[in-house]
């Protein structure tokens, strides 16, 4: 358990930039502490480290540095993304208790994303049979999810560019309302199921459980508040009314249009 112990601090270090402005808890703090885990991993873990698994942490470092850095280019650099951040109930100061709990949450969450991994590669150290088909199967889902969502932001990046004031309904987003979310969503999907191979204990499971559910509630989240944002600017283009009942938001061919009135997603 200690090396729990050392990701836990780590993330809790890196996740502690929320403390200047508690968005970042959730945004470069996120991606920061992601890459971070991944390289401790790497470290930690490099006598028994295996190449699926290298290339899962390459992949997850990958992730996190472009995510971090993208937001912050893009809180710099675009003021429609600068006005959303900055939105009075976001620099409100907040309690010092929520801070805490927030820092906290954000911190045990992180560690729970990036267990399946470490799981996998504790356990082989340990002797156990663990499975490498498993390990290269959720590498390369993994991969396929940060692909996916790297060209859907370039892909929503050069529709605005043509036509800032349209929403984007090119590309990737001819399939789901939210690529970038989805390809989010099947990056962890490919890390979790390197679990199924890893002989892991119910311990665990159940905290690679809660890393993986809690990230997902974190992109349904995310596309609730992009779905009540984009009703208020194109709520009423007839156009835009067809594309969201035609458009899954996030899961292709799975009919779920909206979680607007889901207030139990609100993040």
């Amino acid at each position: 358990m200690n090396y729990l112990l050392i990701l836990l601090a780590l993330s809790f270090a890196i996740s502690a930039v929320g403390w200047i402005y508690f968005i970042y808890f959730f945004s470069i703090g996120y991606g920061f502490a992601i890459s971070g885990l991944a390289v401790a991993t790497a470290i930690i873990f490099r006598d028994v480290m295996t190449l699926p698994i290298a290339i899962l942490c390459g992949v997850l470092f990958i992730y996190g540095i472009r995510l971090a850095l993208y937001l912050l280019h893009r809180e710099r650099k675009s003021p429609s993304y600068k006005k959303i951040l900055y939105q009075p109930e976001n620099t409100a100061r907040k309690p010092v208790f929520a801070m805490f709990m927030i820092w906290i949450s954000c911190a045990l969450l992180y560690v729970g994303q990036m267990s399946p991994a470490t799981f996998y590669l504790n356990n082989l150290a340990e002797g156990a049979a663990v499975s490498e088909p498993w390990a290269w199967a959720g590498a390369v889902v993994a991969a396929i999810g940060v692909v996916i969502e790297m060209v859907a932001d370039a892909q929503k990046s050069a529709a605005k560019k043509i036509n800032a004031s349209r929403f984007v309904d090119t590309g990737l987003y001819r399939i789901v309302r939210c690529p970038n979310y989805f390809g989010e969503v099947l990056m962890w999907s490919g890390s979790f199921i390197i679990c199924f191979g890893s002989c892991c204990s119910v311990g665990q499971w159940v905290i690679a459980s809660l890393g993986y559910v809690g990230i997902v509630y974190v992109m349904f989240s995310g596309a609730r508040r992009l779905e009540l944002r984009q009703m208020e600017v194109y709520g009423n283009d007839p156009e835009f009314q067809a594309y969201i009942h035609r458009r899954p938001l996030i899961l292709p061919f799975v009919p779920i249009y909206s979680v607007a009135k889901h207030t139990w997603l609100k993040g």
